[in-house]
């Protein structure tokens, strides 16, 4: 990677590969899972810079032995996206006091992807079961590497990924109607 000196690679090397090696094999999932929570894919951009750059600053701490790299970089992910939500939150009440009637029409997340009745149904789900549905399936992260990520317990990770899945069933079903 360009933006990893040659001198630093050899400092930089684990179990898991190099820092180089670790985003060429993860850059795209992390940003994909940040399209999908934020459903912005300017705020995923700069996410995934943000995420990367911490993940720079903690590569030496990274233990592989305790998990590899992907769950790692979605946790650190999440908790940037996390920060977003709360900024975006302040800044929406503020533009809100300023502007009540001003509403914009969000781009599509999904670019060529699932119908718009799949879309508008993703969109009915809470933020936490698109955000487990995104791990789960789209990154196809185990159910322990899932839970980790999210800071929650095993069972209550499985738990919101089928009630996610079940609330999605019912809103397509909806849909068709």
């Amino acid at each position: 990677m360009n933006a990893v000196p040659a001198a630093l690679g050899s400092q930089l090397r684990h179990d898991a590969g190099t820092f180089g090696e670790v985003v060429a094999a993860h850059l795209d999932a992390v940003y994909a899972y940040l399209v999908y929570l934020t459903a912005d894919r300017t705020a995923a951009e700069d996410l995934t810079a943000e995420t990367f750059e911490k993940a720079f600053r903690g590569w030496r701490r990274f233990d592989p032995r305790r998990g590899a790299p992907r769950p790692w970089l979605c946790r650190i992910a999440h908790s940037a996206a996390v920060d977003w939500f709360r900024a975006e939150a302040r800044r929406q009440r503020r533009e809100q006091a300023f502007a009540r009637d001003a509403v914009e029409l969000e781009e599509s997340v999904f670019a060529e992807g699932p119908s718009p009745e799949l879309e508008r149904a993703l969109q009915r789900l809470t933020p936490a079961e698109r955000e487990v549905v995104a791990l789960r399936v789209l990154l196809e992260l185990d159910g322990p590497s899932a839970a980790r990520v999210l800071g929650i317990s095993r069972t209550a990770c499985s738990t919101r990924l089928s009630r996610a899945l079940k609330r999605l069933e019912e809103e397509m079903a909806h849909a068709r109607d």
